[in-house]
């Protein structure tokens, strides 16, 4: 027997803060293992292109796994390159070592024509850093080995504290067996289910179901054995036990294929099955991209919200593969917040299978795939917009409002990629419109996009400063999300079209002429406003007279930063009883004949105080806003009845 070596790493400390600080999950190390299997079986592929050997095909090239559980043994082995005694030390003797790397470098140093034959292999792992992942769950470890053109075999053994030994051994056939002698069950982690065929079939269609090469195993089913001939028509069969080897991945990636080759009843069954979701995906995105960022992408935009998308449980991400091997079950740097619905899958070769989430989020390559993706289903979107106006608005309706907090959150950066995905409803239309829309119709002269906020579409077109603006063909915004006139401040403006609510005090829809009969009026009757103002004490900022209602004898308005809309949406916010209250301005129509009636009762101040309550809480109800007190506003309508 060998004499035994010590980590070149120097030590047990090393092994546990490497296997510690890259893997979260000790079942990582069959994904490692067999993306190591993989790469072995490309090195072998590849030299025998370089050698010109036609009589191997990828079709000659398999993984095995093999789980003993009375030895408390799992095998995993390949028919790929193998490795002599050097290669074993030089890999393995050498903690986070790595001898793919090391063949990646060789391979893009290639000339022809071995680059040509460098492009028909896709190596994945890095052989000594994930081959030390196996230690989590392991006591022991045994790798068998032998190369092609060797006819000697030979062994490496170690229980990962104490360095390993080498020595030669008989292997009949090429590749390497890597046999982990399972740990005993602790009150912590159960590493029994890591000889259970069943669960090792979970795991390698997480991690490893489009590995190239099929990975095969013995799996115990149960199934019925035949009737005999005489059996009555009811007798029930006896079941037996049977082992039947079966390919457990499916070596295809659907994202790896040309979208011309793959059908759209493809996209839908990966999606159900990929996503559990049982409706279709409403737009498919089959994405790929070489140079700067290589990566192949299929993305689903979903017909509907998840039950859970506007809560706390909701996480957004896609699932992040490297070379076919998945790395992350959900990589939410790849999607930005405005797009969170978005479902699906990134493929990348330029990344590494040992990456962590802190080097993921500093990662170049990461952020180019995710700009890219961001691009696409901006694309994507803005074709549905364009091309299926009713799918969009179903769409709309399950996830515009996310996009709208996105923007508002980003005080407005995100303006060129959202804003012209936006919809809202409008006083001249039975469907909602986009900010191009709008601005297309307007009249001529018209400088401002006008807007009105309120619990519906319904209740804003009937607001009375609405009256004069639809009257003059002026189409109105209607805002009914609590987010909506937060967000049209953020953006203030669209293709230099500036935003106005109907209740700004100055909407310049009145002609000199009238500007200076108002002023007229206004300067006669200001002690009237004042008295009206007193008699509400305090309720509102100003009582003033207006020109921007028709027919309507009240409304009201709010001056300063916190409009009447604003302040409502605070004050529903838990914890935001102290709010800033709008500074509310009580607006009464100059050509109403209700103007008329408070010149006649002014010197009363009784009546005076019932006119100015009654209107106030007009202006309230027309506003959505409750009557602060029902009683008094009851009486104060008896009392003129009577």
């Amino acid at each position: 027997m060998s004499e035994k070596k010590q980590f070149q790493a120097e030590s047990r400390r090393m092994l546990d803060l490497m296997i510690h600080s890259v893997y979260t999950h000790k079942e990582i190390f069959l994904r490692e293992l067999i993306s190591n299997a993989s790469d072995a079986i490309d090195k072998r592929y590849y030299h025998a292109l370089q050698a010109g050997d036609t009589g191997l095909s990828r079709d000659s090239f398999e993984i095995s796994l093999t789980a003993d559980k009375e030895k408390r043994l799992l095998t995993v082995a390949d028919n790929g390159c193998g490795m002599n005694a050097e290669e074993l030390e030089s890999n393995l003797g050498t903690i986070a070592r790595s001898g793919t790397l090391e063949f990646r470098e060789t391979l893009e140093s290639a000339a022809s024509p071995e680059a040509a034959a460098s492009q028909a292999v896709d190596v994945i792992g890095q052989f000594g850093v994930g081959f030390y992942a196996a230690f989590m769950v392991a006591d022991e470890i045994t790798v068998t080995s032998r190369r092609p053109v060797d006819e000697q075999g030979w062994r490496w053994h170690s229980d990962g504290v104490e360095g390993f030994r080498i020595d030669p051994c008989e292997k009949t056939e090429p590749g390497t067996e890597i046999c982990l002698r399972i740990k005993e069950n602790s009150e912590q982690e159960q590493y029994d289910e890591f000889l259970e065929s069943y669960h090792l079939t979970e795991l390698i269609k997480k991690y490893s179901d489009y590995i190239r090469y099929p990975i095969r195993m013995d799996v115990e089913e149960s199934r019925p054995k035949a009737l005999p001939g005489d059996a009555a028509e009811d007798a029930e069969p006896e079941w037996e036990t049977v082992r039947e080897r079966k390919t457990l991945n499916s070596m295809s990636p659907l994202w790896r294929r040309n979208r011309s080759e793959v059908k759209q009843e493809e996209y839908e069954a990966f999606y159900r099955d990929s996503f559990y979701d049982y409706e279709k995906p409403l737009r498919v995105i089959h994405a790929s991209a070489e140079g700067a960022a290589t990566y192949q992408a299929l993305l689903f935009l979903p017909a509907k919200a998840p039950y859970d998308y506007y809560s706390k449980e909701f996480e957004k991400g896609l699932k992040l593969y490297a070379s076919g091997v998945m790395i992350m079950e959900r990589c939410n740097d790849l999607l930005p917040d405005c797009f969170s619905f978005a479902r699906g899958v990134v493929d990348s070769q330029d990344l590494s299978l040992n990456i962590s989430r802190e080097m993921l989020q500093q990662d170049r390559q990461l952020k180019l795939i995710a700009k890219h993706l961001e691009k696409k289903i901006k694309a994507e979107l803005k074709a549905l917009l364009e091309e299926d106006r009713e799918s969009y608005h179903a769409f709309y309706k399950a996830f515009g409002l996310n996009m709208k907090f996105a923007l508002y959150k980003s005080f407005g950066a995100q303006k060129e990629l959202l804003a012209e995905l936006l919809e809202f409803a409008a006083t001249t239309r039975e469907q909602p419109i986009t900010f191009a829309e709008y601005i297309a119709a307007m009249p001529e002269g018209q400088e401002h996009i006008y807007y009105a906020c309120g619990e519906s579409a319904g209740q804003i077109k009937r607001l009375p400063q609405c009256e004069r603006l639809t009257d003059q063909g002026r189409e109105i915004l209607c805002l009914t999300d609590d987010i909506d006139e937060f967000l049209i401040k953020t953006l203030h403006e669209i293709d230099g079209k500036e935003f106005r609510s109907i209740s700004d005090a100055d909407l310049g829809l009145e002609s000199e002429e009238e500007k200076q009969s108002l002023e007229k009026e206004r300067e006669a009757a200001k002690s009237l406003l004042e008295a009206m103002k007193e008699a509400l004490e305090g309720k509102v900022n100003e009582v003033a007279l207006t020109a921007r209602l028709k027919s309507h004898p009240v409304c009201l308005t709010a001056t300063g930063g916190v409009t009447l809309e604003m302040e409502r949406v605070l004050q529903m916010q838990p914890g935001m009883e102290d709010a800033p209250k709008a500074q509310r301005v009580l607006e009464i129509n100059v050509s109403h004949p209700i103007y008329e009636k408070l010149g006649e009762i002014k010197d009363d101040a009784e009546a005076l105080k019932n006119y100015a309550s009654l209107l106030y809480n007009q202006a309230l109800l027309i506003e959505g806003f409750p009557v602060e007190d029902p009683v008094e506003f009851s009486n104060a309508i008896c009392g003129l009845m009577v």
